[in-house]
């Protein structure tokens, strides 16, 4: 009977898929390795250490959103856990790769090839660790002093300065990969090389104590607004995610999507958008998200006829899209809102047709690819019912629509309305279980099966400490996840800073000028490409604090050369959508070889297909800049601000008919509407897109407004699907017949 209880005391819903654990294990295990550190020490006293520190960072972080305290000195509190982390949990190399010195190493000292580089810390990493603290936190120790000497740096801030530069450097290697370390070694030395560059990269080069000044002691540099941001705002907001996680809403989340689209033809993979989608609300992580909604869907997929490298695309795209999703779309557009001066509610207000209208659009695409393969749907008796799953959890929404209601309706701070939704959700992870186990005794009572031997008030109070077990476990996971965005906008921050102090930027409006010729298509075909190279193994965050200090401007200042007042959201959301699809694109896409190791597929062939799914993200941006009603935008102000619409009407009728257009583009791109279309056919869906999308290219040529000819496109979209519905029906029906 105490089993029985036990078991319905789970808050977590039963699993509708029976997953492949070693497939599970490799593809959590590269979620680990890129955000949350792969090291799990054997010695209980350095997991205990790691145990405390992240509980500090989560307390503190907690503490300063009450009482908020000076603001350098909370980044210098925030870089000093993060740097900490960065060295205790994430090894120096890769255990199945080990460098030359350290096999040698081995050699000399036989006890060290016992070791294994995850399950021990060795004495460097606690050495780099205490040496990141202190240099990081030498701003706060110091800080009177350093504020009188301003622009003057002694001795002792120089060997700081360089010491945290460095470690920050090898802590970016070991959380994020080689990509943004060498970017930021290259921009630091800039610097110095200045003088020796041909003309149009060429200054005159700047001494180490104006750098270290500049990098180190201002708010210009490594302490500057990325990692302002993160300390503000984005740590309330990843730790919510992973307070949610714990409780179960992520599960939950997985389930009402699978119970609302599993009987639909190609069900799985339209619950996997769909999940993703909900899953992305509170989850700025695209690899994350993908292992977290694929272990569950991928498998599904693939048993109802999906290919293994489709599968793994489908959830690929779908959880790459989840960093667009309002209200929280990552760490990125909270920074994206600091950086242009504008309340984070206007951010999500631009991002949120282009968000819905993008993943409508997938769903439609997985709607076609199941229509083409004949993929069946998975029988209603498989799935859970969808009341009874959504009210299982509906407790999980209370924390969301606290969020919503105190960011949109109330317009509170980001970090108000985060800070009550994180309390909420806390009071529920407490009280969940207690309750869960009190329905079940009555439950049980009523029945006459309850255990007489059973001590009532032992199991409502293990349920209670089991409840402050998920509250413990999400607050150190909340940190843990931390660790990687601390570093990435504490790296970043120094390209920031190179291209402040070195005026970098008006040379690279130079150089892609030439390069552009002028054109401010191919300028933003160059900005394009840009982004998803150097995004290729960088995490979304930093790739997109790089391109919004170096090529944003370029945008700006060309478009403008060019007769374009573009809206500044609109030209940082461009390049926010294409730091994006970095994580899809091959063939460094972290988020699909997450997809590929959980269908088992390759992970070439996962991007590529995954690529091609996501063409809708890549041609958003070409639309949104220049047709900016796609962002609720009817016009721009002097400085560059937005001029929202408001009129309700009109505001519908622009996502009709944007997501109309992009159900064309899609028929178009995988030639199939309710049939197969010919090339005439999708060469004419293709013009009916154009024509909604950019009526303002058509506009000069027929005597109608920008209106007129939308309602065209779309009555053309409509016209073929008639066509092809009333074809498909009269030829089954002869079928019949015959």
């Amino acid at each position: 009977m105490q089993e029985k209880l036990d078991k319905q005391d789970s808050t977590e819903p039963e699993s509708i898929v029976d997953k492949d654990d070693s497939v599970k294990k490799a593809a959590q295990d590269l979620v680990v390795m890129t955000e949350a550190g792969a090291r799990n020490p054997r010695s209980v006293v350095a997991r205990y250490i790691i145990v405390a520190i992240c509980l500090a960072w989560s307390g503190f972080q907690l503490m300063i959103a009450f009482d908020p305290i000076n603001s350098q000195i909370a980044r210098a509190w925030h870089l000093a856990f993060a740097m900490t982390l960065a060295f205790l949990a994430f090894p120096a190399y890769k255990q199945e790769s080990k460098p030359i010195w350290v096999n040698w190493t081995h050699k000399v000292i036989p006890i060290l090839s016992r070791r294994t580089i995850r399950k021990y810390i060795p004495v460097y990493d606690w050495i780099f660790a205490i040496l990141g603290a202190a240099s990081a936190l030498y701003i706060w120790w110091d800080y009177e002093n350093l504020i009188y000497r301003q622009g003057m740096p002694n001795q002792t801030d120089i060997i700081m300065g360089v010491l945290l530069i460095i470690l920050l450097l090898e802590a970016a290697r070991r959380t994020l990969g080689p990509a943004l370390t060498i970017l930021a070694a290259l921009f630091l030395a800039y610097n110095f090389v200045g003088p020796y560059l041909p003309a149009m990269l060429r200054h005159r080069g700047l001494p180490l104590d104006f750098i270290i000044s500049d990098m180190y002691l201002t708010t210009t540099g490594i302490f500057g607004v990325p990692l302002g941001v993160s300390t503000s705002f984005v740590f309330l907001f990843v730790l919510f995610g992973s307070l949610l996680d714990k409780a179960g809403g992520g599960k939950y989340f997985i389930d009402v999507a699978f119970s609302a689209l599993g009987t639909y033809r190609g069900g799985p993979a339209k619950a996997a958008v769909m999940a993703s989608g909900l899953t992305g609300i509170v989850s700025g992580s695209s690899i994350a998200n993908t292992v977290t909604t694929g272990t569950f869907t991928i498998p599904l997929m693939k048993k109802v006829g999906f290919p293994a490298h489709k599968a793994g695309a489908v959830e690929v795209a779908s959880s790459v899209n989840g960093q667009l999703m309002p209200p929280i779309m990552g760490a990125a557009a909270f920074i994206m809102a600091e950086i242009i001066g504008i309340p984070y509610l206007d951010v999500v207000r631009a991002a949120l047709f282009p968000a819905l209208i993008s993943y409508l659009a997938l769903l439609y695409v997985v709607h076609i690819e199941a229509l083409k393969m004949g993929v069946k749907a998975i029988p209603r008796l498989d799935l859970p019912k969808f009341w009874k799953t959504t009210l299982r959890g509906c407790h999980f929404l209370i924390p969301l629509a606290i969020l919503i209601i105190y960011l949109v309706v109330l317009r509170r701070s980001p970090v108000a309305s985060a800070l009550f939704a994180v309390q909420s959700l806390m009071i529920i992870m407490i009280i969940q279980r207690p309750m869960i186990a009190f329905i079940s005794l009555g439950y049980h009572r009523r029945l006459g099966t309850l255990d007489p031997n059973l001590n009532l008030k032992r199991f409502i109070l293990h349920a209670f400490f089991e409840g402050l077990k998920d509250l413990w476990e999400g607050l150190i996971a909340g940190a843990r996840n931390m660790i990687s965005v601390g570093i990435a906008t504490a790296t970043a921050g120094i390209i920031v800073g190179v291209v402040t102090i070195t005026g970098l930027v008006s040379r690279f409006v130079n150089i892609i000028d030439i390069v552009s010729m002028g054109n401010v298509t191919l300028m933003l075909v160059f900005t394009a490409m840009t982004s998803l190279i150097l995004g290729m193994g960088m995490p979304t965050t930093a790739n997109y604090i790089i391109m919004a200090t170096l090529t944003a401007p370029v945008i700006l200042t060309l478009g403008a050369d060019a007769g374009l007042i573009l809206p500044i959201i609109a030209i940082h959301l461009f390049v926010f959508y294409f730091g994006i699809m970095a994580d899809v694109t091959p063939p460094v896409g972290l988020a699909s070889y997450a997809g590929a190791a959980i269908s088992r597929s390759d992970p070439i062939k996962t991007g590529v297909q995954a690529f091609y799914y996501s063409l809708r993200i890549m041609i958003l941006p070409f639309i949104f800049l220049f047709n900016t009603e796609l962002l609720m935008i009817s016009g721009v102000t002097a400085d560059g601000h937005a001029i929202w619409i408001d009129n309700y009407l009109h505001i519908s009728w622009i996502f009709f008919s944007g997501l109309i257009a992009m159900f064309a583009f899609a028929s178009a791109l995988q030639g199939f509407l309710v049939t197969k279309c010919s090339w005439f056919t999708r060469l004419i869906l293709l013009v009916s897109c154009l024509t909604v999308f950019r009526p303002g290219i058509l506009e000069s040529y027929v005597f109608m407004g920008r209106i007129g000819l939308q309602i065209i496109g779309v009555a053309v979209f409509f016209s073929i699907f008639f066509i092809q519905k009333y074809n498909y029906n009269r030829r089954k029906h002869l079928l019949q017949k015959s």
